[in-house]
């Protein structure tokens, strides 16, 4: 990394504050970007990406995603990374934002957006659009805060899904997993000490799902 990279490294954080993850796979495989060290801000381990993004092989290139309550924006830059044609990231946090755009213009990253609000509040007032809709949702709140039975039930009543989209959500290790919408179908579950996490794919009434159907044409 040259003196001048870290130098705006520096200014965008205090260096006591700053922690960093690495992209695991793709384009920008081994970089570091640095993220607000913060109560309750938990990356998803490299394990656990590793294991994800190995599931979403063939469906992550030319994706529309979604990373909500994103915090470091793990998951939304490892999908950038491996070919998704766009991510947005949703959270609330201001210092968390702000990181997020600065790792995005360190990467020279055109396809992304950024947005500060709650996402529920974000995804309530979301207007559903045939061209703005998500094939690829990463799902990851603060754990224990109840948050995704009511962010799932928005993806679908607001109908920000592409059929056969997929959902990815991420919890502690003893979530029960109900509540969610009837027509997301389980298709890989693992959990990795503390941590749990679930691959469904949306099902379109009357239609059955195989692995051959987890990919989908990337958008034109």
């Amino acid at each position: 990394m040259s003196r001048r990279n870290s130098a705006a490294r520096r200014q965008i954080l205090p260096k006591d504050d700053i922690s960093t993850l690495r992209i695991i796979g793709g384009d920008w495989r081994s970089r570091k970007l640095p993220f607000p060290t913060i109560d309750g801000l938990r990356p998803t381990p490299d394990r656990v990406r590793e294991t994800l993004f190995n599931w979403l092989q063939t469906s992550t290139p030319g994706a529309a995603c979604l990373d909500l309550f994103c915090g470091s924006g793990a998951l939304g830059f490892e999908a950038l990374s491996r070919g998704a044609a766009s991510v947005t990231f949703v959270d609330r946090a201001p210092e968390v934002v702000h990181q997020v755009r600065q790792n995005l213009n360190l990467l020279k990253a055109q396809n992304a957006d950024v947005i500060c609000a709650a996402v529920l509040d974000w995804l309530e007032m979301k207007q559903a659009d045939q061209e703005a809709r998500y094939d690829l949702v990463f799902l990851d709140p603060p754990f224990r805060q109840n948050l995704i039975k009511s962010a799932a039930t928005l993806l679908e009543t607001r109908n920000l899904l592409n059929s056969n989209a997929l959902i990815y959500i991420e919890t502690e290790s003893d979530w029960q997993a109900d509540g969610l919408p009837e027509n997301w179908v389980l298709y890989r579950e693992k959990t990795a000490g503390q941590v749990s996490y679930r691959l469904y794919q949306r099902d379109e009434p009357q239609s059955t799902i195989s692995e051959s159907d987890l990919s989908f044409a990337p958008h034109q």
